[in-house]
């Protein structure tokens, strides 16, 4: 990582945005971990009580909203492009229209990536840092700001004894390694974010590592990106329950702040952007 990042003023696709920012969590899938389900009805992904949702996060103080159409938890499965596309676009063509926010596509799919920045979105924000066959090229074509998370292998697998030698030193370099690549495919440094990917591919003590050594990521030239709401780490640490997770992820959202982070994805927004108030005041932003 190379030059002090400046929080300061940031351009997503025409939008600005000022940090730090909370990003509110929006999952249109049946079986996310935390959530998933919720906004379902018989026939389907209930489109109605899914922009509710939307803009009450809008309302409580999220700048953000991540959409996403295919669940990531420990375990899942891909799934088909067209059913993705029919969870994630029209939620988003009409968030565009309605809400006064930036939209990101928690997506690896090239044609979500396309089809969302043709109906409004700002940010691509993928788990797998555009490896997903045309992401690259995708992210490229458009202007959207880009958010690369680091993953040690799939979903489906990546809780199956992940081991590193030095979780910090190779997170890093496989970040150092994506930004490398999205320059040489066309897309501006100016445009990339990073996530260290907290629970993907990683045990409790990586990701403890990665926490007490966020501020190395934050003092690079990148916005960061943390995620931790609701995920098993808060679980192993306080033997809490999912839907009993918030006060351990306002903790870490707490103290990922003030060591620099820029933008935290939560389920809980009124109360992160609370903890986001505090911490600015303290720090003097």
């Amino acid at each position: 990582m190379i030059s002090q990042f400046n929080p300061g003023r940031f351009v997503a696709a025409g939008r600005e945005l000022s940090f730090p920012a909370v990003m509110g969590v929006v999952n249109t899938t049946p079986d996310s971990f935390s959530d998933g389900g919720t906004l379902y009805q018989s026939t389907g992904l209930d489109l109605d009580k899914a922009f509710d949702r939307c803009a009450k996060m809008v309302e409580q103080g999220a700048t953000i909203l991540d959409i996403g159409g295919e669940s990531t938890r420990p375990g899942s499965n891909p799934v088909s492009v067209d059913r993705e596309l029919d969870r994630v676009i029209p939620l988003v063509e009409r968030i565009s229209k309605t809400l006064d926010v930036a939209i990101s596509l928690d997506t690896s799919t090239a044609k979500v990536m396309t089809e969302g920045a043709n109906v409004g979105a700002h940010i691509i924000n993928d788990v797998r840092a555009l490896r997903r066959e045309g992401a690259l090229d995708a992210a490229a074509r458009t202007e959207l700001a880009v958010c690369l998370m680091h993953m040690q292998g799939e979903p489906k697998t990546m809780q199956t004894q992940p081991e590193y030698r030095d979780v910090v030193a190779e997170v890093n370099g496989f970040l150092n390694e994506r930004i490398a690549a999205c320059m040489s495919a066309g897309i501006a440094k100016s445009r990339l974010w990073i996530d260290p990917g907290f629970g993907f591919g990683k045990t409790l003590a990586h990701n403890i590592e990665l926490m007490r050594n966020i501020a190395y990521f934050c003092n690079g030239g990148h916005p960061v990106l943390v995620g931790v709401s609701r995920k098993s780490m808060i679980g192993a640490l306080t033997g809490k329950d999912v839907v009993e997770r918030m006060a351990g992820g306002l903790a870490l959202a707490t103290f990922a702040l003030m060591q620099g982070a820029h933008i935290i994805r939560s389920h809980d927004v009124s109360e992160t952007v609370d903890a986001v108030k505090v911490i600015t005041a303290l720090k003097g932003e």
